[in-house]
């Protein structure tokens, strides 16, 4: 595991898009795995600038989103099909036929989900995924406990999970989702490259106890300290309890 720590968002989310970028420069077709949240935002518009203003073309990439809100369509301005649309996929030159989100409108969780896993087994593999940290140390939406080893599956949502996810609900944590679709522990660890990008003091407790604590199924994160290729870029914020933070700052 490699951590870079940056001194502001602005700079971290801005060298895991140069990380992103330079991967697909050197394979056009890269297999991208996508997040959702406020910090990708940031990522996904340094790589709208890259595509606009630079050249970097998305045409032969083809991404996998990390998972979906059960009930929701993906006409659903809260479901985040609607969000890749709106805030990557139609500001770049990629083919939508390229794009992969879980259905969450499926009547069949099992099938949609083995359909998802054999796309990704299809497209050769994930060649880097993009990661987020929830505050339940949830990466994608394998909330705790779930097994190290899971594939794309239904999941419920602990209440910890929609309370950070309730702005998108009118504030209403009542009106998030209660289940979703997601990739696995197991799926997520299958990617040649995992780059975790975390930003604000919020999320400095868990960061470190995925980082530096036991690997363990209560907080899923702390499996990529097993992963050979895995970058976390954080800001000063999000690394303030880091035990190691001088090393990596040096």
């Amino acid at each position: 595991m490699e951590i870079f720590i940056e001194a502001t968002q602005e700079k971290a989310t801005a060298l895991a898009a140069s990380i992103v970028a330079g991967s697909i420069a050197k394979k056009p077709d890269l297999v991208l795995g996508c997040a959702t949240g406020r910090t990708m935002d940031r990522l996904y518009a340094c790589l709208i600038e890259d595509c606009q203003k630079r050249g970097l073309s998305f045409s032969e990439v083809k991404t996998f989103n990390l998972d979906e809100y059960i009930g929701l369509a993906k006409e659903d301005e809260r479901s985040y099909a609607y969000y890749m649309n709106q805030v990557f996929f139609s500001k770049t030159d990629i083919q939508l036929s390229n794009t992969h989100i879980l259905d969450g409108m499926t009547s069949d969780f099992e099938a949609e989900c083995r359909q998802f896993e054999a796309q990704i087994s299809v497209s050769g593999g994930i060649d880097l995924q993009l990661l987020g940290i929830g505050q339940s140390g949830h990466i994608g939406f394998n909330e705790p406990l779930s097994s190290l080893g899971s594939r794309t599956r239904d999941k419920k949502l602990m209440r910890i999970t929609r309370e950070q996810n309730k702005a998108f609900f009118n504030n209403n944590v009542e009106e998030v989702p209660e289940s979703a679709l997601t990739m696995g522990v197991g799926t997520i660890l299958d990617a040649r490259e995992i780059l975790l990008v975390a930003t604000g003091e919020h999320k400095a407790e868990i960061l470190a106890k995925a980082l530096e604590g036991p690997i363990t199924a209560m907080i899923s994160a702390t499996v990529l300290q097993l992963h050979p290729a895995c970058k976390v870029i954080v800001d000063e914020a999000a690394a303030n309890q880091l035990a190691t933070l001088e090393y990596w700052k040096s």
